[in-house]
């Protein structure tokens, strides 16, 4: 399969998986004084990669389908692996969710790792501030 410059090889090893699949690269919007009308991407069944930055949050949003967002945590305490913080969003809602501080997110690349359980009629954007 070939994979393009927006998506990223990852082992599924995080969610105990033992097969390969590819996280899709999803761009940072910032916010200005001047406003922002985002765009929405569709929701990837493997999930995002998306570079994290002072401020950054999710905007995600759900059609006719709810949905549980995971937010892939790489950070251990006492060397004890920390639970994924997941989110629920009932059917047709939408939520903000973040800052996302980064000694608890950031994978070695800078990226936090999201995944949904359902991705039908499911957008979202990663947006921050200006800073």
């Amino acid at each position: 399969m070939l994979r393009t410059a927006t998506q990223w090889l990852i082992q599924a090893t995080e969610s105990g998986h033992d097969r390969y699949y590819v996280r899709t690269a999803l761009a940072v919007q910032q916010i200005s004084r001047v406003g922002l009308t985002p765009a929405y991407t569709a929701a990837n069944v493997d999930g995002h990669s998306i570079p994290n930055s002072d401020g950054m949050f999710l905007h995600v949003k759900t059609g006719g389908t709810a949905c549980t967002v995971t937010l892939v945590i790489v950070s251990t305490v006492d060397g004890q692996t920390v639970a994924n913080k997941t989110v629920v969003i009932g059917t047709t809602s939408e939520r903000m969710i973040g800052p996302f501080p980064p000694n608890t997110y950031n994978h070695a690349d800078g990226s936090v790792n999201v995944d949904f359980s359902a991705v039908t009629a499911v957008t979202v954007a990663a947006i921050r501030p200006t800073s």
